[in-house]
């Protein structure tokens, strides 16, 4: 709900402002210092709550309430005032405020104003459709189960908008996704200019839950001669990315649940191709084909990841599981998100079991919730390249000293054998300031690092290789097997054997 302050203290201004920030359905949209200024923001903005001061210089709250009577336009009023001006409040009751608060204003004494006010607002909506406004506004309500379908709404849609209880109707749900807040008003001009060319009454509903507009469609000749116009002028010649789903019905009061059941099959634009209209209930109809997870694209992005991360190959195999679902056959889009969910959690947890990819980079959940609510193939595409776009295979931490980024090319090179005291042969420095040095540009002890450097590199070869357990220890530096498993154990919390069955 939209409030106007109407008020000459600038600390009351402040406190209520405050109050306001407790409630998420309260939207403060602007601020007047008196009466005046007062009366023409109401005019300007339409609130849906004003609240105001009774004594103002130029003109007080209730001469601007009388005003707002006069001009026909419909608040509701929450009025302040000190226990002086009781006969203020007297007069604030004549003209029909809703609320009356004495100053100072308590949290809970303004809770209960607001609440009082949103339940007169529900019951004044119910009663009378009028006070919603358009059709829109009314149609919105009604999906929204805002608004009860009884005999004096339908009265009111037939004498207003010639629209009866028992007619055909067409629910047109528009899914933008992602974009829906930068692209609502292209849309919604799309598609009032494209429908202007159609013999048919219709209104377009924003709901940014559904990250859809809705369009409801009346007063047409022919619903199937307007399916096949709309699946040809929008879907077929159109160059929108549109995913559009359509539902047919017989009664106004079937809206809400027409749309319920529409909206769930939005998600078969990501099976079809997209210039086919999702229509319900024939979706339900549609044969599939089972769809076989490509295990062999996943094993390939694992041998990349374990030996030489290489982003242009990887962008390509993933490209490859992308067309894996268009291949002309249709899959449940149930099964086609299964498959980008176990494809997305392999690679998330070797990015992170490799040190490519810290918890804290990537949040799966959020990831999940993409995957599972898409509804068209762009959204999986943007939930795959959020988790690669996270992966920093050649990562190190942000060194500045010169000297330590020269200690860590020689671990690169020379990790299988080389000793802190023969990098500091190299570099012409003593051991120990080395090592003061390292621990303090990278938090760690050089032991403990070339450490695990030397198991990450034995990861890789696990992962990436056919090598033998003793050929993988000698390959990093280990000349004992039995001391590199224990190594790898205290390392990790498994033996190199359960590793490489797990992350193979």
């Amino acid at each position: 709900m939209k409030v106007l302050i109407v008020e000459d203290e600038i600390r009351i201004r402040e406190g209520l402002e405050i109050l306001l920030g407790k409630f998420q359905d309260l939207q403060l949209t602007g601020i007047a210092e008196d009466g005046e200024e007062g009366l023409e923001a109401i005019r300007k903005w339409n609130p849906d709550i004003v609240i105001t001061d009774v004594r103002m210089p130029n003109m007080d709250g209730l001469e601007m309430l009388k005003q707002v009577a006069a001009e026909g336009i419909k608040i509701k009023a929450i009025v302040l005032s000190a226990y002086s001006e009781f006969e203020y409040a007297r007069q604030a009751m004549k003209l029909g405020v809703t609320e009356y608060l004495l100053k100072p204003v308590s949290v809970h004494e303004f809770s209960n104003a607001i609440e009082n006010i949103r339940r007169e607002i529900e019951k004044e909506q119910q009663r009378n459709p009028s006070q919603l406004g358009t059709l829109e506004h009314i149609l919105q309500a009604i999906l929204n189960n805002q608004l009860e379908i009884n005999d004096e709404v339908l009265a009111y849609l037939r004498n207003n908008y010639q629209i009866e209880e028992k007619q055909p109707y067409v629910i047109l749900c528009v899914y933008i996704g992602g974009d829906y807040e930068r692209n609502l008003e292209t849309y919604k001009r799309y598609f009032q200019q494209t429908l202007s060319y159609y013999d048919t009454s219709y209104a377009i509903i924003e709901s940014e839950y559904h990250s859809s507009i809705i369009i409801i469609m009346y007063g047409y000749q022919s619903a199937n001669d307007l399916e096949r116009w709309l699946q040809r002028q929008i879907l077929g010649y159109s160059e929108q990315k549109l995913a559009v789903g359509w539902f047919e019905m017989n009664e106004i009061r079937s809206l809400r649940a027409g749309f319920d059941l529409l909206y769930p099959y939005m998600d078969w634009n990501i099976s079809l191709n997209r210039k086919i209209l999702i229509s319900y209930p024939k979706i339900k109809n549609v044969q599939t084909a089972a769809c076989i997870y490509p295990m062999d694209i996943e094993t390939k992005v694992r041998l990349l990841m374990c030996n030489d991360y290489n982003t242009e190959k990887v962008k390509e195999l993933v490209d490859k599981f992308h067309e894996s679902f268009q291949d002309g056959q249709i899959y449940l889009p149930k099964e086609i998100k299964e498959c980008y969910v176990r494809f997305l959690w392999a690679v998330i947890g070797l990015s992170k079991e490799m040190g490519y990819l810290k918890s804290e980079e990537i949040e799966q959940q959020a990831v999940l919730n993409l995957i599972m609510n898409a509804k068209i193939r762009e959204e999986l595409v943007f939930a795959t390249n959020m988790v690669f776009s996270a992966i920093r295979a050649d990562s190190e931490e942000n060194i500045s000293h010169l000297t330590v980024k020269k200690m860590k090319g020689l671990i690169k090179e020379y990790y299988r054998s080389i000793t802190l005291e023969e990098i500091g042969a190299k570099l012409n420095m003593t051991p120990e300031y080395l090592g003061t040095l390292f621990h303090k540009e990278v938090g760690v002890s050089f032991s403990n690092y070339i450490k695990k450097y030397r198991i990450s590199k034995a990861k890789e070869l696990l992962c990436g290789t056919e090598m033998k357990l003793y050929q993988i220890a000698e390959e990093v530096g280990y000349t004992d097997s039995k001391y590199f498993s224990k190594v790898f154990k205290e390392t990790t919390g498994q033996l190199p054997t359960e590793y490489r069955k797990i992350y193979r």
